[in-house]
């Protein structure tokens, strides 16, 4: 899948107050933050209340998920001070079919200001530069009203709930079906 993928974006991608760039080894933090959280385990490879070795491996599977084929794992920075405050993530193992999904977190310090908001529409943008992608799916559980939010401020579109959509933690879990599609694609109901 790689040769389908455009390299790591030469200029990182922002909007707002953010700037998505690739993670480094002093992001340490970052993962020791999100590792914090109850839910950010479940939903991903990195461990509850991680060891720093831990926490850099995973740092080091985020660098790794270009050049596997999965997609683009950034970490969302600080445009002021380049500090790292969260992850998004575009992953595109359905670009072959013109769709991709994407995912955030955001350290649990620095949320309600509007940081992810401002990732997913900076990753979005990005998004729009692989020409052989339509579609961005969001899947969020219909619990997770912020989540939510983020995904409404930042021009998805809800369409529907998917019944035991996936396991998160061992449990079958319903999923928000959110989406966006590329600007001018035809057949695009208006919101």
């Amino acid at each position: 899948m790689t040769e389908q993928l455009p390299p790591w974006p030469t200029a990182p991608p922002t909007y707002g107050s953010v700037v998505l760039r690739e993670f480094t080894d002093d992001d340490l933090h970052l993962a020791v933050e999100l590792g914090t959280d109850p839910y950010v385990p479940l939903i991903g490879s990195l461990p509850a209340f991680p060891s720093a070795q831990q926490a850099l491996a995973w740092i080091h599977r985020q660098r790794n998920r270009l050049a596997e084929g999965a997609g683009y794992s950034f970490a969302v920075a600080d445009a002021g001070s380049g500090t790292a405050v969260g992850a998004i993530g575009l992953w595109l193992q359905n670009l072959p079919a013109g769709r991709a999904t994407a995912g955030y977190s955001i350290s649990p310090a620095h949320r309600g200001r509007g940081i992810a908001s401002d990732a997913l529409r900076a990753l979005t943008a990005f998004a729009w530069t692989i020409p052989a992608l339509h579609r961005i799916e969001l899947y969020i559980e219909p619990w997770n009203d912020s989540s939510i939010r983020v995904a409404e401020a930042s021009g998805y579109l809800r369409e529907g709930l998917l019944h035991s959509h996936q396991e998160i933690g061992g449990t079958r879990r319903d999923m928000v079906l959110f989406a966006t599609t590329r600007p001018g694609d035809a057949g695009v109901a208006a919101p």
